[in-house]
């Protein structure tokens, strides 16, 4: 059958929903003659199929995609949002092994909060379902309470809703609120829909603030609640499917 009449997914679409890695991590997988069908090395992620059959990545078959499952996550400042750091700082997977489920899946978290940022992260077993709340286009609300040193008033903040371009990079209308004063402190309440690398940070420290203390407390429709710090509770299955849905339709 000729290459444009073949049907199916593109193998890096496939496996990021097996729950392998992201769909970016299996191109790179894919550069580095990783994965191979039935014996043969994989030349691009543009490879179409029906199924996973056949498929291994470094010698491996593939194990068939897993049911999507997602969980909320407590994250203490004071961690990396990655498997490992060149810096030897302590990762969140240290915490995940004593706050996930027995029966957890592979994980990996949908987008990342700094170092010193802590509040709710979620993490999937299901690379689309990661991608899928990632990708900017989708505009996923996070929303975050800052404390900040420093005074600002309301009306700066709402001007924030037509976006702002700082050092040349743009972010996206930004709902922004003062909830109350604290001494020297404020708490301001953000929601943003792009999560630019430090966006809220950058945004804020624009203003003339220093911010202190920097927490997610929701992610499109998952708050973080009274959710214990360093504990993780799993979503319902239910939930996940009316999250994608509102997702999906966001699009439409």
């Amino acid at each position: 059958m000729a290459e444009d009449e073949r049907k199916g997914d593109r193998i890096a679409k496939l496996l990021a929903r097996a729950g392998v890695a992201s769909r970016r991590e299996v191109e790179r997988m894919i550069a580095d003659k990783r994965i191979a069908i039935d014996g043969k090395t994989v030349e691009t992620p543009a490879t179409l199929l029906e199924s996973l059959r056949g498929v291994t990545v470094d010698g491996k078959p593939v194990a068939k995609p897993e049911p999507t499952r997602l969980f909320a996550f407590h994250k203490p400042a004071g961690l990396i949002t990655a498997e490992r750091d060149p810096r030897g700082r302590a990762t969140i997977y240290a915490a995940l092994r004593n706050a996930l489920p027995k029966d957890a899946p592979r994980v990996m978290p949908i987008g990342r909060l700094d170092y010193n940022t802590e509040g709710l992260l979620l993490l999937t077993n299901d690379g689309e379902f990661k991608r899928l709340l990632e990708l900017p286009a989708n505009a996923v609300e996070r929303t975050y309470r800052a404390r900040a040193h420093g005074a600002v008033t309301q009306a700066q903040l709402e001007e924030l809703s037509e976006g702002i371009t700082i050092d040349g990079v743009h972010y996206g209308p930004i709902n922004a609120n003062l909830e109350r004063r604290t001494g020297a402190n404020q708490w301001i309440e953000v929601t943003i829909t792009e999560g630019k690398n430090r966006e809220v940070r950058r945004v804020l420290e624009h203003l003339g603030l220093e911010v202190n203390r920097l927490v997610r407390v929701a992610f499109g429709p998952v708050a973080l609640g009274d959710l214990p710090r360093g504990q993780a509770m799993e979503i319902r299955k239910h939930e996940i499917g009316k999250f994608r849905a509102s997702v999906k339709k966001g699009r439409d």
